[in-house]
């Protein structure tokens, strides 16, 4: 659906948009089927999706302390990426993301946590259930936010597709002959954690690599390796995942992915642009395509796996997609155009600002540099510094004990320069020279010696969001994104049954 059918359905009756988008499914559908090879089998896909997990945090990415065999053995049958990131460092957001294959600010209320899905907005599971896929999921699928109050696809419970209760009954669901698309959203490793001991044990807390934005301290540690373990229960359903492919002869045809959605939750991690909150684990395996240990170096967006399992199903790429298809990689094809840096954003994450206000960021990340434009530096960052609804002050860090140690100590001098990186305001721009500092905790930006780089990698960031059709692009105080309604109250906030 291209940009400008999408204005004219969302400007229409509700009855009139329903016959609309039943018209659209079957149109499309038809388009899809036939661009598919029947000749050949058509690749099954499997999702495995970590919620807030972190790059490094895999054994194969060089963790020290982390197990992480069956995420390992995946990257070491297929291939393995160094460089993928969310694109935006928030939950159902960043998922939105990767069903659609667009830049979060084209999405409308889906741009936002705790929003509506958007009116109109087109998934990979939707064009290939109507290319004859069987589509489904376990778990967390688009979420957290409301699907049926504006949903494109009633025959779907979710964005990813039918909830089922397991990857087995799934299965059995699905016709002989039939190819599938499974999400399986593990909820693994969100905190709060500590709930998967049988998981921690052996894990040592002196060789853990506490990050430069975190105090080494042993709560920290300790913290770190209660999320360890739900990294490792994540590894662990995994694992019975594949086991359930290859006990019905099924792994040979399975294109499989396995990642995190957006960064852990810590300070400067999950709602920041920086590395920890937008960077993440992924191995691909795809029998007899890729070939087996295969490292990509290349910087990959969410924005590239809908287009992706698009041509690995024979079903044609809607222009409307931002992304570009990993086939040619996966296959060890040298693409020169490929694309030498990411650019990552922002907007509401939690409600926690008066006025329901958002924290608008753009951003671009290259190998050597993360510059980060803050559009409104006089909001904070991390929320209000003062109660907002339950979840207290700052409320875009999670309550986490990470959190509730800088609270704590916020005033003890040797722990001040944490507590203000994490929650302190933000100047409206931010470079950070990844050579030197991989952390991303010392802003050069406003050094002499900087200005070329920052000008340079300022009008990058405003030449895409102009390419991308990006509101702020225009009007850098739009305020769709604050005004667009928050559902992560109580139940009795939220549209559609109670």
């Amino acid at each position: 659906m291209n940009s400008l059918c999408y204005r004219q359905v969302g400007d229409l009756r509700p009855s009139v948009v329903t016959l609309l988008r039943a018209v659209m499914v079957v149109a499309v559908g038809a388009l899809a089927a036939a661009n598919v090879n029947a000749e050949a089998p058509r690749p099954n896909i499997l999702l495995i999706l970590g919620d807030n997990w972190a790059y490094p945090h895999a054994s194969i990415c060089g963790d020290p302390v982390v197990a992480t065999p069956t995420f390992d053995r995946l990257a070491h049958e297929g291939a393995l990426g160094n460089n993928v990131f969310c694109q935006v460092p928030s939950c159902s957001p960043a998922r939105a993301v990767l069903l659609s294959g667009q830049a979060t600010h084209r999405l409308g209320e889906a741009a936002n946590l705790w929003g509506n899905w958007a009116s109109g907005l087109e998934t990979y599971p939707d064009l290939l259930a109507s290319a004859g896929y069987v589509v489904g999921f376990e778990g967390k699928g688009w979420a957290p936010g409301v699907y049926q109050a504006s949903s494109t696809n009633a025959a779907l419970d979710n964005p990813a597709g039918m909830k089922f209760k397991t990857f087995g009954s799934f299965l059995d669901s699905v016709p002989d002959g039939k190819p599938f698309c499974f999400w399986f959203g593990s909820r693994d490793p969100h905190q709060p954690w500590g709930a998967k001991q049988e998981f921690r044990a052996g894990l040592d807390a002196s060789k853990v690599k506490v990050p430069e934005y975190l105090p080494d301290v042993p709560e920290v540690r300790e913290t770190i390796l209660d999320y360890y373990a739900e990294v490792q229960s994540l590894d662990h359903d995994a694992s019975q995942l594949l086991k359930e492919l290859d006990e019905r002869g099924l792994g040979e045809n399975t294109l499989v992915v396995m990642m995190g959605d957006n960064g852990w939750q810590t300070p400067r991690g999950l709602a920041n642009v920086y590395d920890a909150g937008t960077r993440t684990p992924m191995a691909i395996r795809w029998p007899k395509v890729i070939k087996p240990g295969l490292v990509l170096d290349q910087f990959i967006s969410f924005e590239d796996f809908a287009p992706t399992f698009l041509e690995v199903a024979g079903v044609s790429v809607p222009s409307d997609m931002t992304g570009k298809s990993l086939v040619p990689l996966l296959k060890g094809n040298e693409v020169n155009d490929w694309r030498d840096a990411i650019f990552l954003e922002r907007e509401r994450h939690a409600n926690v600002r008066a006025e329901d206000e958002s924290y608008p960021c753009r951003a671009i990340r290259t190998k050597d540099y993360l510059y980060v434009w803050n559009i409104e530096p006089e909001l904070w960052p991390a929320g209000d510094p003062k109660m907002h609804f339950a979840v207290g002050p700052y409320g875009d860090i999670d309550n986490t004990p990470y959190k509730a140690f800088l609270l704590e100590h916020q005033e003890t001098p040797e722990y001040r320069p944490f507590f203000e990186l994490a929650m302190g305001k933000r100047p409206a721009e931010e470079l950070y020279d990844l050579r030197t500092d991989p952390d991303q905790v010392r802003n050069i930006a406003a050094e002499p010696a900087n200005a070329g780089v920052v000008s340079k990698l300022r009008q990058r960031v405003q030449k895409w969001m102009e390419a991308t059709d990006d509101p702020r692009a225009k009007n850098t105080r739009d305020r769709r994104f604050t005004k667009y309604p928050y559902f992560g109250g109580p139940p009795r906030n939220r549209p559609g049954p109670k």
